[in-house]
């Protein structure tokens, strides 16, 4: 989403993975540029340079002005954000951490993440998965065979594109014994009166691929 929106306002958006060293690092790699914002897919943005981790404060601050902003044209932070779904889309992301303890719960990670990297889904839920990307070979594979480098640091996450647009993250945490996965899904937004039900097939969506995926 953040992607499309910089791209309708004729901005660069810099991709990098998850953590705001990565974000933050993004200042020193592209130092003609201007940091406007950084985010990922767990709570929190960094606003400007000023602070190079996720704030509250500042964004708290972000938040108030386009509360006032709107309030002032007789709209509301609400409205505001349900009409930027219909104008770009709308996303739902879900969370999903599996406990694995001990020596036989790290062995199992290990063993899930040979599988996946070994033996991927070609679908999920009867939809085509496109694209893998490991970012531990920092190898892009496409369903029609062919490969790119992915531009990134080392890292033991694999995602996989479906053709729907949705996706699914997987990784092992690096402090807890747990293997997390992440579902992004999105859709169009016929309006703004369609925002519930819209949303309730998004998560149901979500809950689909998890089954899915037997998890």
């Amino acid at each position: 989403l953040i992607e499309k929106i910089a791209n309708y306002y004729n901005t660069d958006c810099k991709l990098c993975l998850t953590g705001f060293k990565w974000i933050a690092k993004m200042i020193e790699d592209y130092p003609k540029s201007q940091f406007l914002i950084g985010g990922e897919e767990s709570y929190g943005y960094m606003v400007g340079d000023q602070v190079r981790d996720k704030d509250a404060i500042s964004s708290a601050l972000l938040a108030a002005e386009i509360a006032a902003i709107q309030k002032s044209k007789g709209s509301s932070f609400y409205e505001y954000l349900i009409d930027s779904y219909v104008k770009f889309g709308l996303y739902h992301e879900e969370l999903i951490s599996l406990t694995k303890k001990g020596k036989a719960g790290l062995d199992e990670i290990h063993q899930m993440m040979h599988a996946y990297r070994t033996n991927p889904p070609k679908s999920i839920t009867g939809i085509a998965v496109e694209q893998i990307d490991d970012f531990e070979s920092k190898i892009s594979r496409l369903a029609n065979g062919t490969q790119k480098e992915l531009v990134f640091p080392k890292s033991n996450v694999l995602r996989f594109i479906l053709s729907d647009g949705s996706q699914i993250a997987v990784r092992p945490s690096g402090t807890e014994p747990k293997i997390k996965f992440y579902f992004s899904v999105n859709t169009k937004l016929k309006n703004a009166a369609a925002f519930d039900a819209t949303k309730k097939i998004l998560a149901d969506q979500c809950q689909k691929l998890t089954q899915s995926l037997g998890i």
